[in-house]
Parts: C-alpha cells; sequence; structure tokens
C-alpha cells in the first residue's frame, strides 16, 4: 500500500486535508453559479475544507463566488487566494488584498500567494505579506509556479509552493519537489487530473477499475501519494465534488504505482517548470 495521504500543518498549527477544492474557471457560467456554490459547500462538508482561488480568475467573478459559498461556514475553511504579479509591488500587493476580500466578502485569507514570479522584486513582495501578516488580512504566505532557482531567491522560507503536478507533469519531482523537502514547504498541486485530459488513458483506466474508482479519483490518490502535497482538484457539481473527496479513502498498491511509473516516467533530468 502507499503511505496515507498526508495533511498540512499550517501557519497555525491547525491540519489540512491532503485534498482540497480548486475553483479555476468557476464563476464564469451564471446560470450554473448555484450548482458550483452547491458544489463547493458539499466538497466542505466532505472534508475538503482548503479552498483556492486567485484575484485572476474570472476577474473576480471566481473570488465572489467563493465567497458566498463559504459565507456561512467560512471559520471552517482554509481559504487561499493568489495576487497576479503585475500587482505584487509594495503597495499593489496590500491594495490587490484588500480588493480580494471584498470581493470574497471575509476579514482574512489563511494563505496567500504569488500566483508566479513578475516584474517586482520578490522581497518587496515578501516585505507586503509580512505587513498584511501583521495587518491581520493574511494568516500566512506563499508561492505558485516557482521553480528552485526562483525559491532560492526568496528571503524567507513560504509555506507553500502551489505548481502543476500530475503523471504527465513529473518534472518537478527531479529537482523542485526534493528542494521542498528539504526547506519544509508543503506542494500544492493544481490540474492534477491535467483539465480532464488524462481520464481517458488505458493504463489509469485498468488502475481504476481494479480498485472500482473513477480514474480522476486515482490520479488524486497518486498526487497525494507522499507526505507534504495536497492536491486542489475542481468540482462543478455536487456529485463530482463528494468524489474528490472520496478520492482520500484510495489506496495505490506498489503495483499501481510502478504501472504509472512506467507509462509516465520522470525526466532523468532536470526539466523548465511547466505551467497551465
Amino acid at each position: 500500500m502507499s503511505e496515507a495521504p498526508q495533511q498540512m500543518v499550517t501557519a497555525e498549527g491547525h491540519l489540512v486535508s491532503a485534498v482540497g477544492q480548486g475553483t479555476w474557471y468557476l464563476g464564469d457560467d451564471r446560470e450554473a453559479r448555484e450548482e458550483e456554490v452547491a458544489a463547493l459547500r458539499a466538497g466542505i462538508e466532505a472534508g475538503m475544507t482548503l479552498v483556492d482561488t486567485a484575484e485572476m480568475y474570472g476577474g473576480g467573478r471566481s473570488e465572489r463566488l467563493v465567497g458566498e459559498a463559504i459565507a456561512p461556514v467560512r471559520e471552517s475553511v482554509y481559504l487561499v487566494d493568489k495576487v497576479l504579479p503585475s500587482n505584487a509591488s509594495a503597495t499593489g500587493t496590500i491594495e490587490a488584498c484588500e480588493r480580494s476580500l471584498r470581493a470574497l466578502g471575509t476579514d482574512w485569507i489563511d494563505l496567500y500567494l504569488l500566483h508566479w514570479p513578475g516584474p517586482h522584486p520578490v522581497a518587496e513582495t515578501v516585505d507586503a505579506f509580512e505587513s498584511l501578516v501583521q495587518r491581520g488580512w493574511i494568516r500566512a504566505w506563499g508561492v505558485s509556479n516557482f521553480d528552485p532557482a526562483d525559491l532560492a531567491s526568496l528571503p524567507a522560507t513560504p509555506l507553500v509552493n502551489q505548481v502543476l503536478y500530475n503523471p504527465s507533469r513529473r518534472g518537478v519531482e527531479v529537482d523542485l519537489l526534493p528542494a521542498h523537502r528539504e526547506a519544509g514547504i508543503t506542494t500544492m498541486a493544481y490540474s492534477p487530473i491535467e483539465q480532464g485530459r488524462l481520464l481517458a488513458d488505458p493504463m489509469l483506466t485498468a488502475v481504476a477499475e481494479r480498485h472500482q474508482v473513477s480514474v480522476a479519483q486515482v490520479l488524486i490518490a497518486w498526487a497525494v501519494r507522499e507526505p507534504g502535497t495536497i492536491a486542489i482538484p475542481k468540482a462543478s457539481s455536487v456529485a463530482h465534488a463528494e468524489e474528490n473527496a472520496a478520492a482520500l479513502e484510495v489506496a495505490l498498491t506498489a503495483e499501481d504505482l510502478a504501472e504509472i511509473d512506467a507509462a509516465f516516467p520522470v525526466p532523468t533530468d532536470p526539466v523548465p517548470l511547466e505551467m497551465l
């Protein structure tokens, strides 16, 4: 059996489930809004209390949807948001956070990330993050889409680095994930099912059939198979959210993992960090 999925220890010493909820593209379809809100709430009720969003997603539409969904249960939600690199100057970070707080309808963000490296010095952004912590607007900060060199440029250690990670995107295993483990940085895996492109893979389908689960559940279980990793799949329906949460119960065997390794081998040399 693979190891049981681990939980992230937050800056406040709390535990967060190894499977959370992503919201990229949620809020874009007005007709789907009610169902998407219900899906997020169902996911929270099923234990996926980490909810990830960003000011970039739909120009704030995702944040507003998330705010509506979590309002009745805000105290039990671990809320993650991201600032655009173009906004991440000393004053711009503060202003962006204030806008996001208004859109979310909340007084604080649990984890605030720099969405990817950008034009402003990272030391300036981190100083702004620390100011936001002091103000009580955020509880902790991290980064997203940072490669090993980007991490080395930071003046302090982020709580999290959110990166693209699934069996078809294993370059991070060569150098980035070892750097995370050495520094005690939690890996947050976005697009763990490669936006659906892996769902028809024959080998993954065979693994799923052995466990009598879906391919998506296999992929989520694979993403969180080792300590220190959280996956944030998206769900747009209640049934889908409940299915994602149940992936925590899937225990992949050594045979499963060997088959996945054979079909999706880790690169032999470092590769540029991939993004979607």
